[in-house]
């Protein structure tokens, strides 16, 4: 894995030669089309990150989740033997959605020793197993072995639990985490419980969202309200250098400096947040396992103190970690070629008093209003990409990792048109070789 420190002449860009540095199209955030590619050609092929090991905490545990990207809905489930197992959620007999509660479009979870259809009454054993056929004397050479609920390969790793919808993965999860990713499953996952959660409509394109969070070179201007203005002020003439931008395969990070609010003076720090002791950066007192965060996996780099550090696993979820010992993920789940749903959670150390909680709380409020910042500003980037005046828009190299995301997606959807078309040239021989 190439480890870059800051060149003392050049540019982040030109350690990635093949990104180039010319002014990028964003056409493939605004085409129908290409997002139909997309959903063929990315999310029907990756690994793709849909829970936390910690919504399983025992045999009988499940939940369900939605992919519209992938038009399926899936269940995964702790069996009754341990094994964490996932499955499209679709019922055997006439294809009725089998996991749901109130209402068969909203997502679920709960504990069952079996599943059972709404519709007629088949049953699933947790394995996928159909246990049960009402009236099934009146089938017609029914074995009910061939009828278990249809898999979903699936695995764990530092706790998250990804799914692949291809018949036979081309990589293994580890494959496709890669040099880069791996090394993160030292940080402690495991230890920070302590869940909150948001979920939006994005009116974007799902690449255009993550390149408003990848890319810090618009924070002085969106996120002033986030600051003090005489803070603020300094830092848009000062504008932003992150530490360190790495790549690997599809995935990508950036590691940026921190603020320490604690060590401000006090007209550069909000009342509410001197108050609480907590802010956007977190809470300002020593958490339960901040020593055990300092993973020098989150910092490639090789920085000494790092503020936050970002990691964008492809194709759709990222992991950012925060120097007070917390950390929250990301997910771009795409409804449409402009629209997605945006989800965040924020995790912490389980609070270990009333002091605690509350300062997680004003994080996690801070934090909501910081990241819905963004979410307005793309609508507004949505809305003039898809006029196409402008075509060519130039990159700086505080955002490499935009450049380096659209070239990916272009790349894997050249690649699938290209064995498609391979396929159909083989079949077309086929055919004409047996007439």
């Amino acid at each position: 894995m190439a480890r870059f420190p800051k060149p003392a002449e050049g540019s982040w860009t030109q350690h990635y030669p093949e990104l180039g540095t010319a002014p990028v199209s964003f056409a493939d955030s605004c085409s129908a089309e290409i997002y139909e590619l997309e959903r063929a050609a990315i999310f029907a092929r990756s690994w793709l990150q849909v829970g936390r090991i910690e919504q399983l905490p025992r045999n009988g545990s499940y939940f369900t989740r939605e992919l519209a990207v992938a038009g399926t809905s899936i269940a995964v489930v702790r069996d009754m033997q341990g094994k964490v197992r996932a499955f499209h959620n679709i019922c055997r007999h006439r294809g009725n959605k089998l996991v749901w509660k109130d209402f068969p479009g909203d997502e679920t979870c709960g504990v069952a020793r079996q599943f059972a259809c709404k519709y007629h009454g088949w049953r699933y054993e947790l394995d996928g197993r159909c246990s049960f056929v009402q009236q099934e004397g009146e089938f017609f050479g029914l074995d009910k072995s061939d009828y278990g609920l249809a898999p979903v390969h699936c695995d764990v790793w530092a706790g998250f639990v990804f799914v692949n919808l291809e018949p036979t993965p081309r990589q293994s999860l580890r494959e496709f985490l890669g040099p880069m990713i791996t090394p993160l499953e030292a940080y402690p996952f495991a230890r920070l419980t302590e869940r909150y959660g948001f979920r939006a409509i994005a009116p974007a394109n799902w690449k255009i969202f993550l390149d408003a969070l990848q890319e810090q070179y618009h924070a002085p201007i969106v996120h002033r309200s986030q600051r003090p203005e005489n803070f603020d002020d300094a830092m848009q003439h000062g504008g932003f250098e992150a530490l360190h931008y790495q790549l690997d395969g599809p995935h990508r990070m950036f590691s940026s400096p921190g603020i320490q609010p604690w060590k401000l003076p006090d007209d550069q720090i909000k009342p509410s947040e001197r108050l609480l002791r907590s802010g956007l950066f977190g809470p300002w007192d020593d958490s339960e396992v901040l020593a055990a965060t300092d993973v020098a996996a989150t910092r490639p780099g090789g920085q000494e103190s790092v503020g936050v550090s970002l990691f964008e696993i492809w194709p759709n979820f990222g992991i950012q970690f925060w120097q007070r010992g917390w950390y929250h993920t990301y997910h771009h789940w795409p409804i449409s070629h402009d629209a997605q749903v945006f989800e965040c959670n924020l995790y912490f150390a389980p609070a270990r008093n009333a002091r605690e909680r509350v300062a997680h709380e004003m994080t996690a409020v801070t934090f909501k209003e910081f990241a819905l910042q963004d979410d307005n500003l793309i609508a507004s980037v949505q809305t003039t990409l898809g006029s196409a005046v402008v075509t060519a828009h130039p990159l700086g190299d505080q955002e490499i990792l935009v450049r380096h995301l659209h070239k990916t997606a272009r790349d894997q959807v050249e690649a699938y048109l290209h064995e498609r078309a391979s396929q159909a040239g083989d079949a077309t021989l086929e055919r004409r070789e047996a007439g």
